[in-house]
C-alpha cells in the first residue's frame, strides 16, 4: 500500500495490495480485501463492521477509485473497476460486477445486486432488495422503494431494472415493479407497474407513451435515440463498444 495517508488507520488483518493508494483521515477494518490499483480518497470508512454481514469481507477488486468522505460497509463484493462520487453509502450485502458506478451522494441500502457497467448518478437511493442487470442507467435522485405500507417488516420487494434500460431524473419505481430491456422511464415517474420492454412510461402514475424506438435524436438527424447502445459509447471497454457495433453498425 502506497502513501498510506496522513493520520489513516489501517487493521493489520486488512488485505491492501501493495499498490493501492489510501489518502488522509481514512480507517480501514480487518475484514478488507483491497486489490492492485485501488484508489481511495480522504475521509473514507472502508469495511464498517456489521453484524448483518455475518462476518463476510469487503472486496474491492483491483483499478477501483473511491473518492472522499464515501463509507462502504463489510459484507459485500464489487468487481474490478468500481467508481464513486464524493459522500456515497454502499451498505452491506451489495453485489455488484465490473466498472458498477455510483454518483455522488448515493445511497445503497445492501442486499442487492447490480450487474456490470451500471451507472448510478447523484443522489440516486437504491432500497434493499433491487436488483439492477447490465448497462443500466439510473439517473440523479431515483428512488427505489421496497415497502408497499410504510413502516412495515413483511411483503418487502425492490424493483428490478433489466439490461439496458434508463431511469431518468427523480423517478420512482415502486416496490417489485419490473423495468424491461431498453425501456425508459421519463424524468418524475412514479412506477406502480411493470413496465415492458423498448416501451416508454410518464407521469403520476406513469402510463404508456410509445416505443423507445419512435424517439428520435435531439441534432435534427432523424436517427432513433433508443437502443441508446447504438450510438453512444463514451467510457465502455472497447470489446463491448465492438459488440455493439456489430449488431447495430458504426454509430
Amino acid at each position: 500500500m502506497s502513501g498510506g495517508g496522513r493520520h489513516s488507520i489501517v487493521a493489520p488483518e486488512a488485505r491492501v495490495a501493495d499498490s493501492a493508494k489510501v489518502g488522509a483521515f481514512c480507517r480501514i477494518h480487518p475484514r478488507v480485501v483491497i486489490e492492485d490499483d485501488v484508489e481511495i480518497g480522504d475521509h473514507c470508512v472502508i469495511g464498517q463492521p456489521t453484524p448483518r454481514a455475518d462476518g463476510s469481507p469487503l472486496v474491492i477488486r483491483r483499478g477501483s477509485s473511491i473518492r472522499s468522505h464515501c463509507v462502504l460497509y463489510e459484507g459485500s463484493s464489487f468487481g474490478p473497476g468500481l467508481t464513486t462520487g464524493h459522500h456515497v453509502t454502499l451498505r452491506e450485502g451489495t453485489v455488484a460486477g465490473e466498472g458498477a458506478q455510483f454518483g455522488s451522494y448515493a445511497d445503497v441500502q445492501g442486499d442487492l445486486e447490480i450487474g456490470d457497467h451500471v451507472r448510478t448518478h447523484s443522489k440516486v437511493f437504491l432500497c434493499q432488495g433491487s436488483v439492477i442487470e447490465d448497462f443500466a442507467w439510473i439517473f440523479p435522485g431515483a428512488v427505489f422503494a421496497d415497502d408497499p405500507h410504510p413502516p412495515s417488516d413483511g411483503n418487502r420487494a425492490g424493483p428490478r431494472v433489466r439490461r439496458y434500460a434508463v431511469i431518468a431524473a427523480r423517478a420512482t419505481l415502486m416496490p417489485g415493479v419490473v423495468i424491461g430491456e431498453d425501456a425508459l422511464v421519463a424524468a418524475g415517474s412514479l412506477v406502480r407497474h411493470d413496465v415492458a420492454p423498448g416501451t416508454v412510461v410518464a407521469g403520476v402514475p406513469a402510463r404508456r407513451l410509445c416505443n423507445t424506438s419512435e424517439i428520435e435524436l435531439s441534432d435534427g438527424s432523424g436517427r432513433p435515440a433508443y437502443p441508446w447502445r447504438r450510438h453512444f459509447h463514451r467510457g465502455y471497454p472497447k470489446h463491448v463498444v465492438d459488440r455493439w457495433k456489430e449488431e447495430f453498425g458504426p454509430a
